[in-house]
């Protein structure tokens, strides 16, 4: 039996390529041009980062991590998110050494142990960033508008905006004692998950799948915030509507990680049943100092590539064809035009070629296969007469080009 992908996991095809590099171009530009620096990180790190910065009472940690001990004894941990990773760079580099704000973004493969399914797989790919060094809320402002940015330069629509406040260590505590309250006497008809979380980390519970719609009168956070977080999430509304940035205040929005405070969102599919996330993050103000740095506040988000990739309109997105099809026909005229293939190539002009030499016929049809703009025909006659013929595919134009000028004159009428 042949070898085969592992579950869960896919190749990326090359006409699948375009829609990628698509996406990652677009969202370089505008990190970039918000004043945000590529970084990339390990693909594995010590577990206890993860354990640490995302919570060990988190499905992620509990049971989507793939875990494994090197030959030390380590345990090491292939990384389920991007943000523990950049933050412990952060750290260990003193990144924040000049006090100014820190503004970072990456883009690679992810990795969960999660049962596969459309859109979701067990290797994913994030892109993603994180501002490091501000406390306030026109940070988490900018943050919003810069993912808006994003997705309408992409041309996906059909998304909402969610956002909400989860407060701060100041006033989560107290909430969290109310909605234990509030959900003691629902525990005997939730879900085995739910009745963990109850005692781990009842916030938790409010973000379970199965038992979502039996907390449609719970307690919110909203109604729970001190008097500086509500401050902060009232300028970030404010923010957003100031600039025109459509959304709406979900506010039984929980991130599935512990790290998060304040300001909490997510961008969400209409439609599309339980796993309709495209993109989603937070305010993450303690979790610098909990991995070992000094107090460090933070906000970020990631998007899942797959997931937004599929929202792409990819009939304009196809893969780049030849402009150029060099037809050699017979071993001298494959030798004659090798430099010029490469000659042409070096001029940033697609070319492809069969230095087999096929016939005229064979080769014809290989360059209706690549799509190519024009082909060039060169035989025996043409080496002759130090003539090539150069034809225009789409109209079936033929001019005849000098052999000894061959790279001049076809940079002259094939547009790059």
């Amino acid at each position: 039996m042949s070898i085969q992908a592992i579950k869960g996991v896919k190749d990326i095809l090359p006409a699948d390529m375009p829609a990628w590099q698509h996406l990652e171009k677009i969202a370089r530009e505008i990190f970039e041009n918000y004043g945000f620096s590529e970084i990339r990180v390990p693909v594995f790190e010590y577990t206890e980062l993860f354990a640490r910065s995302i919570g060990a009472s988190t499905d992620i940690v509990e049971k989507e991590m793939y875990t494994f001990d090197d030959r030390d004894g380590r345990k090491l941990t292939l990384r389920p998110e991007g943000t523990a990773g950049v933050v412990r760079a952060l750290i260990e580099h003193k990144l924040y050494a000049d006090n100014q704000l820190v503004k970072l973004y990456y883009m690679g493969p992810m990795f969960r142990h999660e049962r596969p399914q459309k859109g979701r797989y067990r290797q994913f790919h994030q892109v993603g960033v994180e501002s490091l060094g501000g406390t306030h809320p026109h940070v988490d402002i900018e943050i919003l508008v810069m993912l808006h940015r994003l997705f309408a330069r992409l041309g996906i629509t059909g998304l909402t905006l969610q956002v909400n406040s989860l407060g701060d260590a100041a006033c989560r505590d107290g909430y969290r004692d109310v909605l234990k309250r509030y959900l003691k006497a629902k525990l005997p008809d939730l879900c085995a998950d739910c009745q963990r979380r109850y005692e781990t980390n009842p916030l938790r519970v409010l973000d379970c799948k199965v038992d979502a719609e039996k907390f449609a009168d719970s307690p919110v956070m909203l109604d729970h915030l001190c008097g500086d977080c509500k401050d902060h999430f009232a300028v970030v509304e404010t923010g957003l509507k100031t600039l025109g940035i459509p959304f709406v205040v979900n506010p039984r929005l929980v991130r599935g990680l512990d790290y998060y405070t304040r300001t909490t969102f997510e961008l969400v599919m209409e439609h599309a049943g339980a796993q309709n996330t495209v993109a989603a993050g937070g305010r993450y103000d303690g979790l610098v100092k909990e991995i070992g740095g000094p107090a460090i506040p933070g906000i970020g988000f990631a998007l899942g590539v797959e997931r937004a990739v599929s929202l792409l309109n990819t009939e304009l997105l196809k893969p780049r064809r030849p402009q150029l099809y060099i037809a050699a026909l017979g071993n001298a005229a494959v030798g004659l035009m090798l430099p010029v293939v490469h000659a042409l190539r070096n001029e940033g002009i697609g070319v492809e070629t069969d230095y087999t030499g096929a016939s005229l016929k064979s080769q014809m049809k290989k360059a209706d296969k690549y799509e190519a703009a024009y082909t060039l025909i060169v035989g025996e006659q043409e080496m002759v007469s130090r003539t090539a013929v150069l034809r225009n595919m789409a109209t079936k134009e033929q001019i005849a080009v000098s052999l000894d000028r061959v790279v001049e004159e076809v940079r002259s009428r094939v547009k790059t």
